[in-house]
C-alpha cells in the first residue's frame, strides 16, 4: 500500500486529490495539511511514502517544508512531489535542489497523477530528466557555490560518461544506445552511481552533475 499525504491550502484541491487517489486499491491517503508547518508535523507523525506538496501555503511554504523534511534523517523514506500551477516556477527548481523528487502541475491528467505517485513511491524520479535539466539550468547560477568536482573522484570514467548523459535527459535505453551497452547494463551503472554519490533518485543525479561541474548550463 502506498501511503500519501496531501499538503495544499485549498480544501477543494485536497478533496479532489483524495477522491482520485483513494479510488485506487494500492493507495491510501494518510493525512491532509493546509500549511507548511502542519505538513512537516504530519509527515513526522505518519511517515508517508509520498507527499504531494503545494508551493504557496501559509505558515511555512512548500519550499521550507521540503527542506525540513529532507533534512530529517528519520524521514529518508518519504518522497516529495511539488504540485504547482506554473510549470517552470523558479521555486519548483529550488525545491528539486532542496530534495524533492519531482513536480506536477495542478492541471495534470488524473491518470498521470496516479502514475506519478506510483513512480515516486518506487524510488524513481517523477519527471523526465530532460525537464529537470531545464529547470536546473534556469536557476543554476545562483543556487549553489562554485562546482566541487572532487565529489566525483570515486566514479570510473564510464560512470562519469553515464552521469553526464543522465544530466542531459537520456533514458537508460538511450544511454545504452549511445555507449553501446544494453539497457540493463546502463541501469546498473546508474544504480551504482546513485549509491556512490548517495543520491536519492535520478533527479538528484541531475542536480549533482551540475553542482560538481560535470555538465554546465547550455551544454549539449
Amino acid at each position: 500500500m502506498i501511503r500519501v499525504l496531501l499538503a495544499d491550502d485549498q480544501l477543494l484541491v485536497r478533496a479532489g486529490f483524495r477522491a482520485l487517489l483513494e479510488s485506487e486499491d494500492d493507495v491510501e491517503v494518510v493525512g491532509e495539511a493546509g500549511t507548511g508547518r502542519e505538513a512537516v508535523e504530519l509527515v513526522r507523525r505518519t511517515h508517508p511514502d509520498v507527499v504531494l506538496m503545494d508551493i504557496r501555503m501559509p505558515d511555512g511554504d512548500g519550499l521550507w517544508a521540503t527542506e525540513e523534511i529532507v533534512a530529517d534523517p528519520q524521514l529518508a523514506g518519504t518522497r516529495i512531489v511539488i504540485v504547482t500551477t506554473l510549470e517552470l516556477d523558479e521555486y519548483v527548481a529550488q525545491a528539486i535542489v532542496a530534495g524533492a523528487s519531482g513536480f506536477l502541475v495542478k492541471d495534470t491528467e488524473p491518470v498521470e497523477l496516479i502514475r506519478a505517485v506510483r513512480v515516486v513511491a518506487a524510488g524513481d524520479a517523477l519527471l523526465s530528466p530532460g525537464v529537470t535539466r531545464r529547470l536546473i539550468e534556469r536557476v543554476s547560477g545562483g543556487l549553489r557555490p562554485a562546482p566541487d568536482s572532487a565529489r566525483l573522484s570515486q566514479l570510473t570514467e564510464r560512470e562519469r560518461e553515464v552521469l553526464a548523459l543522465v544530466a542531459h535527459g537520456l533514458t537508460n535505453t538511450e544511454i545504452g544506445e549511445r555507449l553501446y551497452l544494453s539497457p540493463l547494463t546502463a541501469k546498473t551503472h546508474v544504480s551504482r552511481i546513485m549509491t556512490k554519490l548517495d543520491a536519492r533518485d535520478r533527479v538528484h543525479l541531475v542536480v549533482l552533475a551540475y553542482e560538481t561541474g560535470l555538465v554546465q548550463p547550455g551544454w549539449q
